[in-house]
């Protein structure tokens, strides 16, 4: 029986709560507190609770550093897709404005281009947030032999 039984419960209890809100951080912070710095480091701390729990080659296997890498490069060719995206799609003979979210959505009563393009810069930012957090963990994680139970 395993000496960290009730951590691992109570762990995988909480963890996927601090994911919802996690997720509930991004999306509220269009209109509130929060956006997506703080939910990506919401949901890293997620998985590096995880790796404190259950082992660092647990978390390794559930989130692979090749899935992390990937996903820093993703949110930020996010962010910028989304900015060149905004550059070109201004009408004719308007100035080209980098991330002119306007030009997402031509209804400029209501603005609605620009709800549009901060979810997606605020995707991108959180996708690039959690990746890197979640590299830069594993990096010192790494350097570091697991300890066995019997010399705690």
């Amino acid at each position: 029986m395993s000496p960290h039984l009730i951590l691992q419960v109570v762990a995988k209890l909480l963890i996927p709560l601090i994911v919802i809100f996690g997720f509930y951080v991004q999306f509220h912070g269009e209109y509130g507190p929060g956006g997506g710095f703080q939910a990506g480091v919401i949901i890293a701390v997620a998985v590096i609770l995880y790796a404190l729990i259950f082992g660092i080659e647990a978390a390794r296997r559930t989130v692979p550093p090749v899935v992390v890498r990937f996903g820093a490069a993703l949110g930020v060719l996010i962010f910028a897709g989304v900015g060149v995206a905004t550059l070109f799609m201004n009408g004719a003979g308007e100035p080209l404005n980098y991330l002119d979210y306007d030009a997402l959505h031509p209804d400029q009563g209501h603005h609605t281009g620009q709800h549009y393009g901060i979810i997606l810069i605020e995707i991108g930012v959180l996708t690039t947030v959690s990746s890197v957090m979640l590299a830069i963990f594993y990096a010192f994680a790494g350097r570091v032999p697991d300890i066995p139970d019997e010399e705690w």
